[in-house]
């Protein structure tokens, strides 16, 4: 869920080329609102207010409840990082299905105290909400101590070749990775840093990822943002 700093690539024919350099991403509009509701675990049905921000693009309901479909509902245990939280939707829900602790991470001052705010009045002493950069979060945490790591960063902007590198050392092989991005990620950048893109859907104008690390990463890599139309 994407926030601060603040979310289609040319289809002519220097589509291929845009996968060498990352093109300038608008950020997707959809409806605003200023509440969210959790979908699943203790907290289901519980809805939240959150602030109406620009930029601000919680995961809509049917692709959080396909997520966590895919993870098999029972989160029970397990260490959760939810960068660029934003509402923090996807973090309240992993908590709500027994994540033993999610980390929330957020630039956004006003944003943090929301977040704060939502963990309180749940009760959620399993949430921990840091002010900060999720790059540098990720980056500070004991290599693969996490089992899942949440990624949506902010659609126009330079985080998803860092963020991927540093959400892909914090967790172990066997763990998993949620992003969001605007186009489909290529399969061969993946298997550069051991990922494996085990499912994939694409919602409106947002491809929904669940990557899991099947091995050590093998070379360094920069990743460029692919181009529409490019699949995985």
């Amino acid at each position: 869920m994407a926030s601060s700093p603040s979310k289609r690539a040319p289809k002519d024919g220097a589509a291929r080329h845009a996968a060498v350099k990352k093109p300038k991403n608008p950020v997707p509009k959809g409806p605003s609102s200023n509440e969210i509701r959790i979908i699943g675990g203790q907290w289901r049905r519980t809805r939240l207010k959150v602030l109406d921000k620009p930029g601000l693009r919680p995961t809509p309901d049917r692709v959080r409840e396909t997520l966590f479909n895919w993870l098999g509902q029972d989160l029970s245990g397990w260490r959760c990082v939810d960068a660029f939280a934003g509402t923090g939707v996807l973090g309240l829900e992993a908590a709500s299905r027994g994540a033993a602790h999610v980390l929330m991470v957020e630039q956004d001052a006003v944003l943090v105290r929301d977040l704060q705010d939502n963990a309180t009045r749940l009760k959620a002493s399993m949430v921990s909400v840091q002010r900060g950069d999720a790059v540098s979060a990720l980056g500070r945490l004991p290599a693969g101590s996490v089992d899942l790591v949440f990624l949506d960063p902010p659609f126009d902007g330079p985080w998803f070749d860092p963020a991927l590198k540093a959400a892909t050392r914090a967790v172990p092989v066997g763990g998993w990775i949620y992003l969001e991005a605007p186009v489909a990620w290529p399969a061969d950048a993946l298997a550069t840093l051991g990922l494996s893109c085990e499912r994939h859907l694409k919602a409106g104008a947002v491809h929904a990822h669940l990557l899991q690390r099947v091995s050590p990463e093998s070379a360094p890599i920069s990743i460029a943002i692919p181009a529409e139309g490019d699949t995985p």
